[in-house]
């Protein structure tokens, strides 16, 4: 049998995240292992998070997406995305597509929402010169962490993420929301509780009210489950914080997020967050062919700078939200 070709173990010997599954016979097409893996991620990834799969042989971003449908779940569509991506394949997208100086911190994908995808995969297509890993962390312990009084702050507040989209500062309404019908985007906002507005330019100004952290549906874990400290204005360097400010105003700001009730978030417990993070990043250089399959609510990822030509194309399914 298949599932006694393969071995299992994990990628570090201080930790078990990511389990990492290899076949004893390199070149095995990886939807030809999909049954024996599928065992395997119904094993591991409760316990341990994420399963990076190794020296599987797959054939393009087809096989990839095959292999992420087998799973039973519809692949999702990226809507209401916060960053830039292209469309490879249905159900198919690139990584965030930021410039490669760029480092994108540790988050769980669309924790800035109530809806967000319960399962995600990414493919290591072609690995950078230089840097481009993936970090991930476990939630769970991520969640332990951050020190008690502030976890239950954020827990009671809640948080509310304000996005202004367009002017040339961030993505176009009508590419997060797939449409140029405003009708289509107010339909989707009540349909997902996003408080919406057209303003006088023609752009649009969104409110939503999320958690900060989140209970898993099927282990009962609390992950910390928000992007406060990628939204909050604080993230950004201070040149371009200060000509934000100027140009824009607080109110017009591509992305700020503040307490539920309209309050700010203190900086210092932001640096505090952020700390943690930092504390339990993992990382580990990608191989060409990986596949690195995350529960979104018990694993949360990131992105190092890179250097020389990368491409990682990421699926998504699952859906789950608060409010189910």
């Amino acid at each position: 049998m298949l599932d006694t070709m393969l071995d299992v173990r994990a990628l570090r010997t201080n930790g078990d995240l990511p389990m990492v599954v290899e076949p004893r016979d390199a070149g095995v097409p990886i939807e030809a292992a999909a049954s024996a893996l599928h065992a395997l991620v119904d094993e591991y990834l409760p316990t341990h998070g994420g399963v990076l799969f190794r020296g599987f042989k797959v054939d393009g971003d087809a096989a990839f997406r095959e292999f992420a449908a087998s799973f039973g779940h519809s692949l999702l569509t990226y809507e209401f995305g916060s960053t830039p991506r292209s469309k490879v394949a249905q159900g198919v997208y690139t990584s965030t597509e930021y410039p490669p100086h760029q480092h994108i911190p540790l988050h769980n994908e669309q924790s800035y929402t109530r809806d967000w995808p319960m399962k995600i995969w990414f493919y290591s297509v072609l690995t950078a010169q230089e840097g481009g890993e993936t970090p991930i962390a476990d939630s769970r312990r991520i969640y332990a962490r951050v020190p008690q009084d502030l976890r239950e702050r954020f827990a009671s507040k809640r948080l509310m993420y304000v996005r202004n989209f367009g002017n040339g500062f961030d993505v176009p309404w009508t590419q997060v929301f797939n449409t140029e019908d405003r009708a289509e985007v107010e339909a989707y906002c009540r349909a997902h509780r996003i408080a919406c507005e057209w303003k006088d330019d023609g752009e649009l100004r969104t409110r939503q009210l999320c958690q900060a952290v989140a209970q898993h549906p099927v282990t009962g874990d609390w992950v910390w489950f928000n992007q406060a400290h990628l939204f909050h204005i604080s993230n950004l360097e201070p040149d371009v914080r200060e000509t934000l400010l100027d140009v824009v105003g607080e109110e017009d700001l591509p992305r700020n997020v503040y307490y539920g009730d309209g309050s700010p978030i203190e900086e210092d417990a932001l640096a505090t967050i952020r700390h943690v993070l930092e504390a339990e990043k993992i990382s580990f250089p990608w191989q060409n062919g990986d596949v690195l399959m995350l529960d979104n609510m018990l694993a949360a990822h990131a992105r190092s700078p890179f250097k020389g030509p990368r491409k990682v194309v990421v699926a998504m399914a699952q859906a789950h939200g608060a409010d189910r």
